[in-house]
């Protein structure tokens, strides 16, 4: 409702259907008692027949003519009505309610360590194997709820692009920056990288904590062993799921002088990868295109789901006193109007 409406009480948008068709009822049933206005009424018209005064007089014929302020006798009787319906509507308590929900969950810590090594160029991934990981995590961040989410990338180094944080417009704008030249140094630092991770983790109070790793190849780099460092992570209660992207044999990679394809052996050990995922206590998986991918991150964001609690609040407000103001406005004129001599006058 406009905020000028509720300043004036006065103001005749009260009565408007569509006023009375936002309101709830809290006493509803009182609405009812419409349907006894018209029998008081009719009642009282009985009675006033049955027992009023009567006066006899002969007038000649031409001088009964109607006239239209006849039908001011029956102003009274429209404005006692209307006071009735008013207190009526108010008994009914019009009313509406601002329902207000705040969910919340205590959440989950979730680091996402995502390898942007030379072999993540590879196309047997639509653009390539780094653009289908950004397009599926990018994904993953928006069906999240409350929950910190943190991005390390690696290569031949690792490298915190982004802290726990639930500023997801921000994560993805990390998402869409991260490119092949973000780290120098060439090779696939698997160990450091889960140890970035788990410093980053390893102050959480979360509940529940979980890394994702993604990776397309052997720990070729870094000075931390890979085992030692998922050891590390276990100590600090952090579940590792480990997924391996690529497919086995000649895959696509890069283009000739002519715009044709180039193609190599691609080969990937799983061993260390699905050692990551048992001492983590997570599950290691196997992707070979773009929606085998899809489907690994929702299951591990079904798997990975913080019970959402719901507060409800109910804020109400009451409009009954503006049609008691209306119905003590119209009765006082009804006095006005039967204490002078314009009721005689009405009358006759």
């Amino acid at each position: 409702m406009d905020k000028g409406i509720l300043d004036s009480w006065l103001s005749l948008n009260w009565f408007a259907p569509a006023t009375f068709a936002g309101f709830q009822w809290h006493n509803r049933l009182f609405l009812l008692a419409f349907a006894i206005i018209p029998l008081i009424f009719f009642f009282r018209w009985i009675i006033l027949r049955a027992f009023g005064q009567k006066l006899a007089l002969a007038l000649p014929k031409e001088q009964i003519k109607w006239s239209p302020s006849v039908l001011l006798r029956h102003l009274p009787n429209i404005i006692i009505a209307l006071v009735l319906a008013l207190v009526i509507i108010a008994l009914a308590r019009p009313q509406k309610t601002n329902e207000k929900v705040e969910q919340w969950t205590e959440g989950i810590d979730i680091m996402l360590v995502i390898d942007i090594s030379e072999s993540m160029q590879i196309e047997d991934f639509k653009p390539n194997r780094l653009e289908a990981a950004k397009k599926v995590a990018s994904d993953f961040i928006r069906g999240r709820f409350q929950d910190r989410i943190g991005i390390v990338i690696f290569s031949g180094d690792a490298y915190s692009l982004s802290p726990l944080t639930t500023d997801y417009d921000l994560l993805e704008a990390y998402l869409q920056d991260i490119d092949f030249n973000m780290i120098e140094s060439r090779g696939t630092a698997i160990g450091s990288a889960l140890a970035v991770a788990t410093n980053r983790m390893r102050e959480s109070t979360a509940k529940s904590k979980v890394l994702i790793l993604l990776s397309d190849g052997d720990n070729t780099a870094g000075n931390i062993n890979p085992v030692t460092a998922a050891e590390l992570a276990d100590a600090y209660n952090i579940k590792i799921y480990t997924i391996a992207v690529g497919k086995e044999g000649r895959v696509p990679f890069g283009k000739d002088f002519f715009g044709r394809p180039n193609y190599i052996e691609n080969t990937l050990d799983e061993t260390t990868l699905r050692k990551i995922a048992k001492i983590g206590h997570g599950e290691f998986f196997r992707v070979s295109d773009n929606k085998a991918l899809e489907q690994v991150f929702a299951l591990i964001d079904n798997y990975e789901k913080a019970e959402i609690k719901e507060t409800r609040y109910k804020d109400t407000t009451d409009f009954y006193y503006i049609y008691l103001r209306w119905a003590l406005v119209l009765f006082l004129f009804w006095l006005l109007l039967k204490s002078t001599f314009v009721s005689n006058v009405l009358q006759d």
